[in-house]
């Protein structure tokens, strides 16, 4: 994650070699972080963030290599490993100096996420949310949980109300998110706050038409569906107790067998299977 935001630091240098970005770099952080963070861990960041372009690792020994600076490698190295073990980066800034620089201007299509994996005997568990661009999901806020497993409800809504005080529900254009993120207490935060969100849920969910009464479940709904063939519906539903639009569409699983994709919608459910597949 952390060498995706990089990416976009280097992106607005003008310069095409790696070598030479270092001092814009240091003029982008200082502008940043110059009431926050002092001029030499500056100057640090930005040798670091160049070297980790550069060599594409986070092996202290080949970035210290990697700095752009006269040093030798063992005093870089030094460097790296006090600023490492004596430091805490304010994560808040970053999240900050990466919205400053997002290629497009809000607001934006966020997707939540998680990702888990191990670190020797560590269990990693990230819960992550990003601006969606082109193709490309930027981070602007992780959160790491201490246990294994799905968020709750509770860490969600901590979530995204972090990034609104950072920056402002506005800036919100969509929410996206797979099955995982789903609740009522989840979806009624969500309807709330009226933030526009679309978001996948199981097909053996069941739905009650807000008009009879009557209760199906979701596949049932969408059971007729060809191979990629959307179908959206202008009627609201009850799902998990909570008011929401549906639209779903029949595609290829990762085994290349088909499935469905339902989706739950605040409002426009005729553009939310263009929006989810921002999160791919």
């Amino acid at each position: 994650m952390f060498i995706a935001d990089c990416q976009l630091v280097m992106m607005k240098s003008e310069t095409s070699k790696v070598s030479f970005k270092s001092s814009e770099l240091s003029e982008i952080l200082e502008k940043n972080f110059a009431k926050s963070i002092n001029l030499a861990r500056i100057k640090l960041m930005a040798l670091f963030i160049c070297a980790l372009c550069k060599v594409q690792t986070v092996c202290f020994e080949r970035l210290a290599a990697g700095f752009d600076h006269s040093a030798k490698k063992a005093s870089s190295l030094r460097r790296i490993q006090r600023f490492m073990a004596d430091y805490v980066l304010d994560m808040n800034l970053i999240a900050k100096l990466v919205f400053s620089l997002l290629p497009h201007e809000p607001p934006y299509t966020l997707t939540m996420d998680r990702t888990n994996w191990k670190f020797g005997t560590t269990d990693i568990n990230a819960l992550v949310l990003a601006v969606c661009y082109k193709g490309v999901a930027f981070p602007i806020l992780f959160s790491l949980m201490p246990k294994r497993g799905n968020s709750n409800t509770t860490e969600r809504i901590a979530f995204i109300n972090r990034y609104i005080e950072l920056f402002g529900s506005k800036t919100i254009a969509f929410l996206v998110a797979d099955r995982e993120f789903v609740g009522e207490d989840w979806i009624k935060y969500l309807n709330h706050h009226r933030i526009e969100y679309h978001i996948r849920v199981r097909e053996n969910f069941w739905t009650q038409n807000t008009k009879t009464g009557k209760r199906y479940k979701l596949s049932w709904l969408f059971q007729n569906l060809k191979l990629n063939q959307p179908k959206f519906l202008y009627q609201i539903f009850y799902v998990n107790n909570q008011l929401c639009y549906l639209s779903g569409c029949k595609v290829l699983d990762k085994n290349g067998k088909p499935e469905l994709q339902i989706i739950i919608s605040f409002c426009k459910p005729e553009i939310a299977y263009k929006i989810y597949k921002e999160r791919w």
